[in-house]
């Protein structure tokens, strides 16, 4: 059998199958003031190979794309058609912590969401925080005296 596995490996016709890209949605972020700007991204982006699905928000100047697609890719083919683009930046405001620090708040973010940033956290080992959580009602090994 060590002779024909031997062999085997130098007679097999068989074709290396191609990974296939994993089914996802990308949002894109562009500016659109007209039926025009809208109709020239969807068919850009609806042509390319893998697209299944293009939804264009002209109101909350988002396209979002679904299939088979390289998100770097469908970025760059919305920026070919001459409109500044990039990926959408916004989250739904109940999703973050607090959704109206400097970093998060945006005025340009369409109504319910803010920026995707990174919320500023108190450092858990910092003295401050641990003077403040010691008589904490929180803290199961506070002062019992309170």
């Amino acid at each position: 059998m060590g002779a024909l596995d031997f062999l085997s490996n130098y007679i097999t016709i068989s074709t290396p199958r191609k990974k296939r890209k994993a089914m996802q949605t990308v949002k894109i972020k562009v500016k659109m003031d007209c039926d025009g700007c809208e109709r020239r991204v969807r068919n850009a982006v609806s042509n390319m190979k893998g697209a299944k699905s293009v939804e264009v928000d002209r109101k909350q100047s988002r396209v979002t794309v679904t299939g088979y697609v390289e998100p770097n890719k469908v970025l760059n083919k919305v920026k070919s058609t001459g409109k500044r683009a990039e990926f959408w930046p916004y989250v739904p405001y109940n999703l973050v912590a607090y959704p109206y620090v400097a970093q998060a708040y945006d005025k340009k973010a369409p109504s319910g969401y803010v920026k995707n940033a990174v919320q500023a956290q108190p450092d858990p080992n910092a003295i401050d925080e641990k003077l403040t959580s010691l008589f904490s009602d929180e803290n199961p090994n506070s002062c019992s005296i309170m």
